[in-house]
């Protein structure tokens, strides 16, 4: 006993789903399954005997009242005084039906044999009804009775069924007080020390009203021994203040901060989506740049030669105007070598869309200048026309540019 006494106790699941049923309005089954049969109400009008016995309620009311022996040992009768919508241990009794319990109701018959069928098993526990709110208290042979019931421990079972049906027909308010002189005289008396632990596990919670049930926790919490031992509740503030006292909990906004800090990526430029990805692109820009500073130093050259050979138009002669033009068109042949390596390289994908920064343009700009200020001879013309035409590299620019 000594053992059993300070062994913590351990919630249960199966009592949890149960109840959490019944409070969010059970059953699963549809309500058309009973309709037409009624037999809860027809046993509480006395019309049918209540099944396997034979016995009709009035007989119960009135023969069985007192009988304590025959209520003790008997266990078909529970189901059909307390009805519920779940099948119990009695396979004859029925379920409830959400129709049948409105005409329940309605029926001022079936709710005064309901009633007295209520005070029946109340006195057969050791407690008595003392007013029409559901008050309790304890009974002439209290003593007797809460003996048999700290004993028999089946009847809890009963109880829970009590409590269940007093909420299904109507009587919801009687719940609260019947379960607290239970807690009270569990916790607070002690005399009936053995319920408590059905008491918290199944009584409170048939109470459909939450406010209600935090009542009665925060009572039992109060007077349970030993007070760790309570499960039935959130956890004692004193032990989460004592571990939360050495360290304090940062705002939630420095830790939002805190954690972005860390895991917060660097962003990427939004021109990158136009020029692509920047790891794989950079060693090819690169390539490019380098090309071009290469191609704009051959192009220096070349307007140079160009101006040098606009000064010395008038004063040198034809020989010397080609070996003027043959330096630049080594020049010009130079500059498409590498420009030609650059695009093998490139591919013609690039090379079409690179066109608008080929060295081959810059070369016809300059070109085209120089045919707009006419500083340049007719004979020059007519060898740089003559140059061209022999598969020079400036027609083949144009022609990479046109098509």
């Amino acid at each position: 006993d000594g053992t059993e006494l300070t062994a913590k106790p351990k919630r249960s699941f199966y009592a949890a789903r149960d109840l959490y049923k019944y409070r969010h309005q059970y059953p699963n089954f549809k309500d058309l399954r009973y309709q037409n049969d009624l037999c809860n109400l027809r046993f509480y009008k006395n019309k049918i005997p209540f099944k396997p016995d034979g016995v009709y309620i009035e007989e119960v009311l009135n023969k069985w009242k007192g009988d304590y022996e025959k209520l003790e040992h008997n266990h078909t009768y529970i189901q059909w005084l307390f009805p519920l919508r779940e099948q119990g241990l009695n396979f004859y009794a029925k379920e409830l039906t959400t129709y049948e319990i409105e005409e329940f109701k309605k029926t001022k018959e079936a709710i005064r044999r309901f009633l007295l069928a209520y005070k029946m098993m109340l006195e057969f526990f050791g407690i008595k009804l003392i007013d029409k709110t559901g008050n309790v208290a304890r009974a002439a042979n209290w003593q007797e009775r809460f003996q048999h019931l700290n004993e028999s421990q089946h009847n809890y079972l009963r109880i829970t069924r009590i409590l269940k049906s007093l909420g299904e027909l109507g009587y919801e308010s009687f719940k609260s007080p019947l379960v607290k002189f239970i807690l009270y005289e569990a916790l607070v008396e002690d005399t009936i020390p053995n319920i408590k632990q059905s008491a918290l596990e199944y009584f409170v919670y048939t109470i459909r009203d939450r406010r209600e049930r935090r009542k009665l926790l925060r009572f039992a919490q109060q007077h349970y021994t030993p007070s760790e031992h309570f499960i039935w509740g959130p956890p004692r503030k004193q032990k989460s203040e004592g571990s939360k006292a050495n360290k304090k909990p940062a705002s939630p906004i420095s830790i939002h901060s805190s954690y972005i800090s860390k895991h917060k990526k660097p962003k990427e430029p939004k021109n990158t989506s136009a020029s692509g990805s920047s790891t794989g692109k950079t060693t090819e820009e690169r390539k490019v740049e380098l090309t071009k500073t290469r191609e704009d130093n051959d192009q220096d050259e070349q307007e140079l030669n160009c101006h040098a050979v606009r000064q010395n138009n008038s004063e040198k002669n034809s020989d010397t105007d080609t070996g003027q033009l043959s330096k630049s068109e080594e020049i010009l042949d130079t500059s498409d070598r590498k420009e030609d390596a650059s695009h093998y390289k490139k591919g013609d994908e690039n090379l079409n869309n690179d066109c608008g920064n080929h060295p081959g343009t810059v070369e016809k700009d300059i070109c085209d200048t120089e045919n707009s200020s006419n500083n340049m001879s007719a004979d020059l013309q007519d060898n740089l026309d003559k140059d061209t035409l022999s598969g020079g590299p400036t027609t083949k620019n144009k022609d990479e540019l046109k098509s």
